[in-house]
């Protein structure tokens, strides 16, 4: 297979994403790390939390995000790269065992006049539970190598 270019990404095409099974493990391994507020540490100050129950960092759900993009997209992507994160919002909280799957959809596409070799798509990614909940949306761009160059 051949690698994707920006002509791969017209509006409107979809990437399924996951399944990915999250672990108390690395729940508090990451939060040990980056987040170590103690509902993503303790079961029982999970328990007790807004959460209602371990939980994971919004920034650990968005990592489990990035390599469900990477497996399913930039694996055979000529990407270069993104210009930044348009708009984030964790939506429920992510506990330990969840499943997550999900969709990134390509909400627009252009090639960039000042640089021709490249274009930017405009993505929309969801990332749901095992029961179908909305948990994640992210609107994000990534530029990619044209394989037509004007």
């Amino acid at each position: 297979m051949s690698a994707r270019t920006f002509e791969d990404f017209p509006p409107g095409t979809r990437f399924e994403l996951g399944p990915y099974t999250v672990t108390r493990e690395e729940v508090i391994a990451y939060a040990s790390q980056y987040d170590p507020q103690p509902f993503h540490l303790d079961e029982e100050a999970g328990r007790q939390s807004l959460l209602g129950g371990l939980a994971a960092s919004g920034w650990h759900t968005v990592s489990i995000l990035m390599r469900m993009s990477y497996d399913a997209i930039l694996v055979d992507t000529l990407s270069l790269g993104s210009p930044g994160v348009d708009s984030l919002k964790w939506v429920r909280p992510v506990l330990v065992g969840d499943t997550l799957s999900g969709s990134a959809e390509v909400l627009s596409a252009r090639p960039l006049k000042s640089r021709p070799t490249m274009g930017i798509a405009e993505f929309r990614f969801e990332l749901n539970n095992q029961n179908g909940d909305v948990v994640l949306v992210q609107m994000t761009k990534l530029l990619v190598e044209r394989r037509v160059q004007t």
